[in-house]
């Protein structure tokens, strides 16, 4: 029998990420990455991958989407696309379509991130197993803000999704109710995402460009991150700083929620082409910074995820599950392991 072709991709707002999944085990190669405003549809740029690697019709599809899947739909913020995972299977005739939340695909990812692909922030301990039951969160500033947890119990992973980057910001410090302050001119309500993300680091920068009284000079995040990075402008070092102390925050509040005292894992581009900025920042102190359940929190793990696709790979377990060959072996030897 020749072995099933599944299909998996990462979708963004932006950009649609489509490899080959391993049918054995989670892993996946031939990754491609195709601009989502060159297709007209989802479908097509799915057609345009598998002609380009020269597959025929997939026997399974996993997609993991930017957005939240409602009734196994999901129609996206930022691009013009919309996917109906039953139109889609009958449209490739695929044995199985599944759609996940791009942070259900990287939650799905952790236990099979290889030593090299994470970074302990601070506490250094052992990566979670499907061999043990543990639970686990992840969170990470892009776009938006990314929350998802996830749940192993007798081998069986369970994926906990939902909206947690729209959990309203608390601030805990004179500067952060400041910057709240100002925020709150700006937006009918201050979430989280409105400091935690690329957008949100702006706001940051310029909330301190009013408190501080200063000429308010407009830069993205790039720039404030590269400026923090080189030590050349106090303000922008200021909201780096204010901008990883209030993730750990948010960090430590997802481990209280969840019960996520296995570890909180960090992901998404933001942060990783930063870690050092991460590393020496006040993230840690904030995240044990919980009052009477400091003790819990100092024993609770941080990792940084450095992994190029971590959503592939999660799609990767989902479309292995969808076949009823999901695998506690980790990946080994194959591109994006």
């Amino acid at each position: 029998m020749t072995a099933p072709v599944l299909l998996i991709g990462d979708i963004g707002g932006t950009n649609a990420r489509f490899a080959l999944a391993d049918p054995e085990r989670p892993a996946f190669d031939q990754v491609v990455k195709l601009a989502c405003s060159e297709y007209p549809t989802a479908l097509d740029a799915i057609e345009h991958y598998l002609d380009g690697v020269g597959m025929g019709r997939p026997s399974g599809v996993c997609l993991a989407a930017a957005g939240p899947i409602v009734n196994g739909s999901v129609r996206f913020t930022n691009n013009h696309w919309a996917i109906d995972g039953a139109e889609l299977q009958a449209q490739l005739g695929a044995r199985s379509v599944r759609l996940l939340n791009d942070f259900e695909a990287i939650a799905l990812s952790l236990p099979f991130l290889s030593a090299g692909v994470t970074q302990p922030i601070g506490l250094v301990a052992e990566r979670v197993r499907v061999t043990a039951d543990f639970t686990v969160g992840v969170l990470g500033p892009g776009t938006g803000l990314g929350v998802a947890g996830l749940l192993c119990r007798d081998g069986l992973l369970h994926p906990v999704v939902g909206e947690g980057g729209h959990r309203g910001f608390a601030p805990e410090t004179a500067q952060q109710i400041e910057v709240l302050s100002v925020l709150r001119e700006r937006f009918e309500r201050v979430s989280d995402e409105r400091l935690l993300s690329g957008p949100g680091l702006v706001n940051i920068f310029e909330a301190l460009n009013r408190v501080h009284g200063s000429p308010g000079e407009r830069l993205d995040a790039a720039d404030i991150f590269e400026r923090a990075q080189r030590h050349e402008d106090r303000l922008a070092l200021e909201a780096v700083k204010l901008f990883f102390e209030v993730l750990g925050q948010a960090a430590g509040n997802l481990a209280l929620e969840l019960g996520a005292f296995d570890g909180i894992y960090i992901a998404g581009g933001i942060v990783k082409r930063y870690p050092d900025l991460l590393e020496a920042s006040g993230f840690r102190a904030a995240f044990e910074h919980k009052g009477r359940h400091r003790s819990l929190m100092e024993r609770t793990p941080t990792h940084l995820i450095t992994h190029d696709d971590p959503g592939l790979l999660g799609a990767a377990y989902g479309a292995l599950s969808d076949q009823g060959a999901a695998t506690t072996t980790s990946p080994e030897k194959r591109t994006g392991s």
